[in-house]
């Protein structure tokens, strides 16, 4: 039986780690299709594919769209079996799905078909949703997704930002291709009918950025950490000077003032260093950022905002 022939289109970072890994396992992707610098120009969070096409030998091709009559032509020749469309910004048209013998292949950081459309990891850290994951699916020949490959689900903690949850939807696509790898060369092409339900998310842009402080501190922290680095973020003006926000502690309600040394509970954040436990003074609040113990244990960071001490109290003697 004749090896599959493989393609790879993307830009973004995580579907370039996703395509390394691949090939360091050995598969056989011989072509890879990603942006023009001129039409990558206004775009972030895109990864160095040159680099890696060299180091593994693999023909490099850039396109302003996988739609363009040019692109179709050079998808033409490339006559892969199968295309992997894995981190790519651009919608698909149905002209650029029907080339590939088998189908084209993509990945959404959603648990299909919740959360279909654009920017998926951010509108569920904004929403304050508790999970998220990533789905492996065969587009149609509409350009849509159609039959489901493969899920995987991720939960979402309070400490997470949109990046560490695009690294970690990365993981789940390196896993999940890693085990569809074997059964496409060995002549199957799994999947099962996309349900019918779910929804639909707008797209966002860098000026949907600006912060409500009229919402609550969950729904401040969530809105800008789902918009750090690599994307635009979150903002805000003072005093006629615009800000962007880039990370934010989230100290928990502990509604009337206690006594002094209460401990009002733990302070979430994305940064390690910023974690700790919220302490009441005489006219309001510290956050403890590292304590030890008589016996030498240390705890800080994460370790020490996880620790049940809310409504504990500390004293002189």
């Amino acid at each position: 039986m004749t090896t599959p022939r493989l393609a790879w289109v993307g830009f973004y970072a995580e579907g370039l780690h996703t395509l390394e890994h691949l090939l360091c396992e050995g598969a056989p992707i011989r072509d890879v299709l990603t942006l023009r610098p001129d039409a990558a120009a206004a775009r972030t969070g895109g990864g160095d594919y040159a680099a890696v096409c060299r180091r593994f030998g693999i023909s490099l091709h850039e396109v302003a769209s996988l739609n363009d009559p040019a692109a179709l032509t050079l998808l033409e020749r490339i006559a892969a079996d199968v295309v992997f469309v894995i981190g790519w910004p651009q919608r698909i048209g149905s002209a650029a799905v029907r080339i590939p013998r088998l189908g084209m292949i993509g990945a959404h950081a959603s648990l299909l078909p919740r959360n279909r459309g654009s920017a998926p990891i951010n509108w569920a850290l904004i929403r304050g949703e508790q999970e998220t994951g990533s789905s492996l699916f065969w587009f149609d020949e509409h350009a849509e997704c159609g039959d489901l490959i493969e899920q995987m689900r991720i939960p979402i903690t309070p400490y997470d930002t949109c990046a560490t949850l695009y690294a970690r939807v990365a993981e789940a696509n390196r896993e999940m291709l890693g085990r569809l790898l074997p059964r496409l060369l060995a002549g199957e092409r799994p999947g099962q009918a996309m349900p019918a339900d779910g929804s639909t998310l707008p797209r966002r842009r860098p000026a949907d950025g600006a912060v409500d402080w009229a919402q609550s501190p969950q729904a401040v922290y969530d809105f800008v950490r789902a918009q750090t680095r690599p994307f635009p973020g979150a903002y805000s003006w003072m005093d006629g000077t615009r800000w962007k926000l880039w990370q934010m502690a989230l100290p928990r309600d502990f509604g009337d003032p206690p006594l002094p040394g209460t401990v009002l509970g733990p302070v979430v954040s994305p940064i390690e260093d910023a974690c700790g436990q919220l302490v009441a003074c005489a006219d309001g609040a510290v956050v403890v950022l590292e304590v030890e113990d008589d016996r030498g244990q240390v705890l800080r960071g994460r370790a020490l905002s996880e620790q049940a001490w809310t409504g504990r109290r500390w004293q002189q003697a």
